[in-house]
């Protein structure tokens, strides 16, 4: 059983047991074993320029005793992240989410950020079925289009169009290793993930919208 525990600045998601996690996060990226996801919140103040982001995330996980686990870095307060838990047959689906929009980003443009505060939206999703590499890599589409949608419908107005996500979002998807072939949006394993990680994006986008009016102006 999958649970989420907040020790500000950090958010631990225990996966309850090791098994394959999938991400392009800060702190082991690719596709690794792992017990647990992790978000370290940040501020600029913690980053200077010159910083070694690395050495300095290395350090703060190895005083926690964390090194070993998949780490996101985010700016938003983590004291708002949000949660669903959704079933679909026999496959249930756990996700949790930090979403900021203050460097969001419509797909196929870039808007000029400099000098400006860059929020994230990372996501992770925790699947209790057994599936093969190739299912968590199918996985991995269906939480980036489920992500994606979220973002789009809560309508965040940019110069060139509707937000599609931020330039520094990231997504980790974990799962047990077995012999579940397919992940796609006709399965158990799609209905579940889609919804869990929309649900728990959608809100976060909501809540950070309804505390951030002066920022969605500007950019609007």
């Amino acid at each position: 059983m999958s649970a989420v525990a907040l020790d500000r600045p950090w958010l631990t998601f225990d996966l309850g047991r090791e098994m394959p996690v999938l991400s392009w996060a800060v702190n082991r990226p690719g596709l690794v074993e792992a017990r647990r996801i992790l978000w370290r919140e940040v501020r600029n103040a913690d980053l200077p320029a010159d910083l070694d982001v690395d050495g300095w995330l290395n350090a703060e996980l190895h005083e926690r005793g964390a090194t070993d686990a998949v780490t996101f870095l985010t700016s938003r307060d983590i004291r708002f992240f949000t949660e669903r838990r959704v079933r679909a047959g026999d496959v249930a689906a756990h996700a949790v989410a930090t979403v900021g929009f203050s460097n969001a980003e419509r797909i196929g443009h870039r808007v000029d950020r400099t000098g400006k505060d860059w929020g994230t939206i990372n996501v992770a999703l925790h699947l209790d079925a057994p599936m093969t590499e190739a299912a968590l890599l199918e996985s991995m589409s269906i939480v980036v289009q489920a992500r994606t949608a979220a973002v789009m419908d809560a309508r965040l107005r940019l110069p060139v169009g509707i937000a599609t996500g931020t330039g520094t979002d990231c997504v980790a998807v974990a799962a047990p290793r077995g012999g579940q072939r397919y992940a796609g949006l006709h399965t158990e394993i799609g209905e579940a993930a889609g919804r869990a990680v929309y649900d728990a994006v959608l809100e976060g986008a909501r809540d950070w919208m309804a505390s951030n009016r002066e920022v969605e102006a500007a950019t609007s």
